[in-house]
């Protein structure tokens, strides 16, 4: 017997290896590099991606042993694309790999330069939003750095600049954003797209070298230098126009206007910028999930798979918020419920407790049909949070209406008055004899 067991040992160490390899699984980031030196001139970036537990593989974007899934599944759960200048990605990988990725939840960063190329420039394009042509620069003659060649291409972003938002960007700060890179703007028809960072009004567009004799493609403050997008599968993208704001440089470089009298600062504030765009886009912050949906008729905690139409009816949910890597309530004051048949006839406010359960209670309106309870949460940097729940509400059966309709009154008495009439009628038309004259 004690022979014909002696593979469980062996079952068990590879179940557990496969376990490992899951959790690990998670983690796992593919980087894409035009250049591997790329590793080392943003050393302190991806050491900060390290120390947050992601498993890091670098490659050059043309390598032709490339690939994002095996055997129909996904290989990384991120990918980092920091190759501008790839004329043609290697391996199984091109734009409609990555889309792919995307729409089964992948989560992609893309940084861009002057240098971009083709691929890059069509994976913006399917996400909603365009880079400007090649060896192009964003340009600011009046927020430029101190240590700029003279071109006014070292570009600083004031924090007004940058969306309010400390989910996606970290708390604000006073320090100004280092950018070189090349412009992007944003498809207006897409929802889904939101600028992080734009130019000044003094920003705009174009060849640093060249004459402008064209109107320049992004002008103003609707120069965006980096986009966030969040699908509907709460899949997260992120694009940047400058490779070299995640540089070691740009981190740590000291900065100062380059108008006479203009504070200096020890350093951008790209550092934290970096940390908290890439903390949002890897969804270490920002992610929500629910669970313990209940409803039932007020004052019993039994559902009883449907409902009458007038019920009151409580409902709950708990959602929890992904905060440091555990799961902490969530609390926020603009969670709603709706009760919809095609159209919400219902819609109003859930109260959180300390606990991160939203609940509500609220009276069914008088028609009958296929509902659902619905919480649908959207709010800016975290994930959608859509609950349905359907239910069935059934018109009065005939021994729950009431015997006597207070407004049916009116009818009732010409009713009783008719037959009074009909009596009386009757009454005097059997016994009343008119009187015989003389004649007769």
């Amino acid at each position: 017997k004690m022979a014909s067991l002696w593979w469980q040992p062996i079952v068990v160490v590879l179940a557990l290896c496969l376990g490992t390899r899951v959790v690990d699984a998670e983690q796992k980031t593919l980087v894409l590099v035009d250049d591997l030196n790329v590793t080392y001139t943003h050393s302190i970036f991806f050491n900060s991606l390290r120390n947050r537990g992601f498993e890091l593989e670098f490659s050059l974007a043309d390598s032709h042993s490339l690939s994002l899934a095996k055997y129909g599944e996904f290989l990384y759960q991120n990918l980092v694309v920091f190759s501008p200048a790839v004329t043609d990605f290697g391996g199984s990988i091109d734009v409609a790999a990555i889309t792919n990725f995307i729409d089964n939840g992948g989560n992609v960063l893309v940084a861009g330069s002057p240098s971009i190329d083709d691929p890059i420039r069509d994976l913006a394009t399917e996400c909603g939003l365009e880079f400007d042509e090649e060896n192009t620069n964003v340009i600011d003659h009046v927020n430029f750095d101190h240590a700029d060649n003279g071109r006014h291409t070292r570009v600083l972003v004031p924090p007004s600049n940058i969306v309010k938002s400390e989910l996606i960007v970290g708390k604000a700060s006073k320090r100004p954003l280092l950018y070189s890179g090349i412009s992007m703007v944003l498809d207006p028809d897409n929802s889904l797209i939101t600028s992080l960072v734009t130019g000044s009004s003094t920003t705009y567009s174009h060849d640093a070298v060249e004459s402008i004799s064209e109107y320049p493609h992004a002008v103003g403050k609707s120069t965006v230098l980096v986009a966030a997008l969040q699908g509907f599968n709460n899949a997260r993208v992120v694009f940047t126009g400058s490779l070299d704001m995640f540089s070691d440089e740009f981190l740590s470089a000291p900065v100062q206007q380059g108008l006479s009298g203009s504070q200096k600062f020890d350093s951008a504030a790209n550092a934290d910028f970096a940390e908290a765009v890439s903390q949002w886009v890897f969804k270490e912050r920002g992610v929500l999930r629910y669970s313990d949906v209940e409803h039932h008729p007020a004052g019993t905690k039994e559902n009883p798979g449907y409902y009458t139409v007038s019920d009151n009816v409580e409902y709950q949910i708990r959602i929890e918020e992904l905060v440091n890597g555990q799961w902490k309530p969530f609390r926020h004051n603009d969670v709603q419920l709706e009760f919809q048949c095609i159209d919400p006839y219902v819609r109003t406010p859930l109260k959180g407790n300390n606990n991160g359960v939203f609940s509500t209670k609220l009276q069914l309106p008088d028609h009958y049909g296929v509902f659902k309870f619905l919480v649908d949460f959207r709010s800016l940097g975290y994930t959608f949070l859509v609950s349905t729940s359907p239910v069935t509400v059934r018109p009065l059966t005939h021994l729950q209406y009431e015997r006597f309709i207070m407004c049916a009154y009116p009818y009732y008495a010409s009713c009783f008055s008719m037959m009074v009439g009909v009596v009386i009628f009757s009454a005097v038309y059997l016994f009343h004899r008119e009187p015989k004259s003389k004649n007769e």
